[in-house]
């Protein structure tokens, strides 16, 4: 299960309850969220679907507990593509 709480306009606080229970806080540049969605989902929803996108390659233990949004592209470079998919 999957928590977003927004804590600024930028920042949010993501509780993932698998195995074990993480928190995250994650950073979502405007000009980043709006290349990936263009402005269709709210940021809650793109933070959410970054985080399931996520936990399909690895487990919520080894997913940093402070980043940006674009640091996942980094590691994953499908990444961008799969998020601009899901706005269709």
């Amino acid at each position: 299960m999957i928590t977003v709480n927004r804590l600024d306009e930028n920042t949010f606080d993501v509780v993932v309850k698998a195995a074990s229970v993480t928190t995250h806080r994650v950073t979502v540049p405007e000009e980043y969220y709006r290349k990936l969605t263009g402005g269709k989902i709210s940021k809650e929803k793109l933070v959410e679907d970054s985080f399931k996108f996520l936990l399909k390659r690895e487990s919520n233990t080894m997913i940093f507990t402070e980043f940006q949004l674009p640091v996942i592209g980094r590691y994953f470079p499908e990444y961008v593509q799969t998020m601009k998919g899901t706005q269709k």
